[in-house]
Parts: C-alpha cells; sequence; structure tokens
C-alpha cells in the first residue's frame, strides 16, 4: 500500500524537527561546558523523497551531492556520510566565550522559538490533510 505522499513528508519532516529540538536542548544543556562545540542538525533530504515519489521518470529534479570517501579522507578521520539528517557543528555560531565554548543562549532560544512555529506549522497541515481525507471517504464531522 502506497502512503499518501504528503503525510510522508509531514511524517519526516516532524522527525527531523523532533532531533533538531533533541540537538537544541543539548546545546542549552551545555551552555556552560567549557570547550563545548553548539550542534545544529542537517535537513532531511529531500532529493530522496522526490525520487520515492517516481517524479520525472523515477529521477529526482533536486539532489543533494553525493559524496564519497576516498582513502585519503579516511586516513585524516572523516567518516562517511549517513542517510537523512546529520548532527553537524553550527556554523552560524556568533561567539566563543574564552573557555572555548560557543554556545549562545539567545541564538538556541531563537532557534526554539522557530522550531515551535515549524511544530505547529506541521500539525496543522497534518490536520488539514486528515480532514481532506475524511471528506474524501465521506465522514467528514460538522
Amino acid at each position: 500500500m502506497k502512503t499518501n505522499a504528503l503525510l510522508g513528508a509531514i511524517h519526516q519532516q516532524m522527525k527531523h524537527l523532533a532531533e533538531r529540538q533533541r540537538v537544541i536542548s543539548q546545546n542549552i544543556a551545555n551552555s556552560e561546558t567549557g570547550g563545548y562545540k553548539a550542534r545544529e542538525v542537517t535537513g532531511p533530504d529531500f532529493a530522496a523523497l522526490l525520487e520515492a515519489q517516481g517524479s520525472n521518470g523515477g529521477k529526482p529534479r533536486i539532489s543533494r551531492p553525493r559524496i564519497s570517501l576516498t582513502s585519503g579522507m579516511a586516513a585524516m578521520g572523516a567518516t562517511p556520510p549517513q542517510g537523512g539528517t546529520r548532527i553537524i557543528l553550527d556554523p552560524d555560531t556568533g561567539e566563543t566565550k574564552p573557555d572555548g565554548n560557543n554556545v549562545t543562549l539567545e541564538e538556541q532560544l531563537l532557534k526554539m522559538g522557530q522550531l515551535q512555529a515549524d511544530f505547529a506549522e506541521m500539525t496543522n497541515l497534518y490536520r488539514k490533510q486528515l480532514a481532506l481525507m475524511k471528506t474524501a471517504i465521506g465522514k467528514a464531522s460538522g
């Protein structure tokens, strides 16, 4: 049974937002830990969603570069990229404290606020999609 593409995308985005919330919470918890570097979560791979839906003859129209690990990269300690989301060092930090910690509570709280708005947006999309499905099968309430 093929799932609804929009519901699948909402599910993927909600999982991404939950992981991002966990990482931001860890950043806040470690805001006074010497040497701690703020982390961020990369976004989900939209190309994989397009590919799963068979757009453009099964080939995605949008794609991320595919990175292959060379022996030289592995010798320097690089690890192969994981599918989906990854936790990386936050490239958008504003300052670094003398102890090496670069977590700014104000930045993290702004990210948490945006995260809350993104969760609300996904929840509303989910509710609307379910209401459309109920209407389509004749079980609309109201």
